[in-house]
């Protein structure tokens, strides 16, 4: 197991506004009575994204909407896959948003000979004490790195689902519960590379959101080459905040108003994905707690105290997308579950007026 795992560490985002808010944000969010207000975790939520997220692009350059995205999965409390190419900087960006915040880290190198027991630990006998004890594996650590996660097969990738959904580990019937926060962060290549596995739609699910890094431009490329040439950027990449802060924060992000409207928009997002007749398979309500989670955690970054239709539309494509299952004529029309997404935040009416915008009725 030890030849397998070794030490990483944590990070991640930046600071982005949306477009369409002006007429809500000049208004105010007023609450109802008794309900808990988020401003003071907010003001401090945003001064530890920008120096997480300035941190990250440090490593990342020129990608900050990835970055982003990666940060609102942290907030809300989910878990990333980050898909692409080789060399694009997947396990760079999972390393330095691991390496941002000061907390236990490890890293899990995915091969296609690494057992379940090397992901969970493993009860071994005491000679001394004539018993089994347990020696955890990587998996008990704030933030774990998972590279290359789709090399290993899914007998392996099935020891996270009870990790990723539950937040412990069971090992001969005894029951350990994970710290939090607790954060996986794999990064898989495509399918059509040699030597990967297809995920299970099981082990997709538990991933609140998936991001495609992509190739930089070639001015951030050229500054990629002028300052990482010589130099590794993680070597010198500090915290810049720590688990306890991090929980905070995430406690900030619960406390987000979310209206009834804007609800119920949502949960039709999440519905239209089961009626489409180019999917063999829809979001599962696990989604669709992830959706609000996510725009929370989306509302939030963008300096909000209540969720606007537009939260739900910045993270709809990485939450929703990977969880989706083509039909084989759509694969055959070259559509893409990106463009399913596309098609339904279109089709499905947006909420207007007060309560559409994220504000508690008076």
């Amino acid at each position: 197991m030890t030849s397998r795992t070794q030490a990483a560490a944590p990070s991640e985002l930046h600071e982005q506004q949306t477009t369409e808010h002006t007429r809500y944000a000049s208004t105010g969010a007023h609450r109802q009575p008794g309900e808990q207000a988020p401003a003071a975790g907010l003001n401090e939520l945003h001064d530890t994204a920008r120096r997480i997220a300035s941190n990250v692009e440090r490593v990342l350059v020129g990608k900050p909407d990835v970055v982003r995205i990666a940060l609102v999965t942290l907030l809300a409390e989910g878990h990333l896959l980050v898909e692409d190419v080789p060399g694009v900087g997947k396990t760079s960006l999972a390393k330095a948003l691991a390496r941002s915040i000061d907390c236990s880290v490890s890293r899990i190198q995915f091969t296609p000979d690494l057992l379940p027991s090397d992901v969970t630990g493993v009860s071994i006998y005491n000679r001394q004490t004539t018993d089994f004890e347990f020696r955890p594996g990587p998996v008990f650590a704030n933030i774990v790195v998972g590279d290359e996660i789709n090399r290993a097969s899914p007998k392996t990738q099935s020891a996270l689902l009870e990790c990723m959904e539950e937040h412990q580990v069971t090992v001969d019937t005894t029951t350990y519960h994970l710290h939090a926060p607790f954060m996986v962060i794999a990064t898989q290549n495509p399918i059509e590379m040699e030597g990967t596995y297809a995920l299970p739609e099981a082990q997709r699910d538990r991933f609140t959101a998936r991001v495609s890094i992509g190739y930089p431009d070639t001015t951030a490329e050229m500054a990629m080459v002028d300052e990482h040439a010589g130099h590794n950027p993680l070597a010198d990449l500090q915290p810049v905040s720590d688990a306890a802060t991090v929980s905070r924060l995430v406690q900030a992000v619960r406390n987000v108003h979310i209206s009834a409207e804007v609800r119920q928009y949502a949960v039709e997002l999440v519905a239209a994905t089961r009626q489409i007749p180019e999917l063999r398979l829809g979001a599962s309500p696990r989604a669709t707690l992830q959706f609000v989670r996510s725009a929370r955690a989306q509302a939030a970054l963008s300096g909000r105290e209540f969720v606007v239709p537009d939260d739900l539309h910045a993270v709809a494509i990485p939450v929703l997308a990977h969880r989706l299952v083509l039909t084989t004529e759509a694969h055959a029309a070259r559509r893409s579950a990106t463009d399913v997404i596309r098609t339904i935040l279109q089709r499905v009416p947006v909420p207007t007026g007060p309560a559409g915008n994220g504000h508690p009725r008076r």
